[in-house]
């Protein structure tokens, strides 16, 4: 059964070498400038439609997720080494979530809406953030 826009079916993804949202924000910024961010994953999805329906990608960062970027396309990219990958297009707005702890994976896995983070109230997202450690046992107990 296929999900509506307001059920989409997003990706989730470990944001190897980041710290912080801060963090993921510079590098693509450095890379990317102000365009599109674009994050290159060996497998293409399966579920490309449902998920170019309205999903996001959400950014696990040090074992919480805390960021979401929606993906806009997917291309067909071809390493230097001639195998081909999945390029995901994503807007170069970095959202900001509900922090949720999530244990280490390899790849990327498939995230349905209902298990999805709320987003952040724009003015939570200018304030300082909590600590990443004090963040997961606040979601632990239920206290995002």
């Amino acid at each position: 059964m296929t999900e509506s826009a307001s059920e989409a079916l997003h990706i989730l993804k470990l944001c190897v070498g980041a710290e912080s949202v801060e963090d993921l924000i510079a590098w693509q910024k450095a890379h990317f400038g102000n365009g599109s961010a674009v994050h290159i994953t060996r497998m293409w999805p399966k579920r490309a439609e449902e998920v170019l329906a309205g999903g996001s990608l959400y950014w696990v960062i040090k074992g919480v997720i805390l960021a979401r970027q929606r993906i806009l396309e997917l291309q067909p990219v071809t390493g230097a080494d001639g195998v081909t990958r999945c390029a995901f297009v994503l807007d170069k707005n970095v959202i900001r979530t509900e922090a949720v702890p999530r244990r280490p994976f390899q790849g990327w896995r498939y995230f349905p809406a209902s298990d999805a983070p709320p987003d952040l109230r724009k003015s939570a997202a200018r304030e300082e953030p909590l600590p990443r450690e004090l963040q997961a046992m606040l979601s632990e107990i239920g206290l995002r």
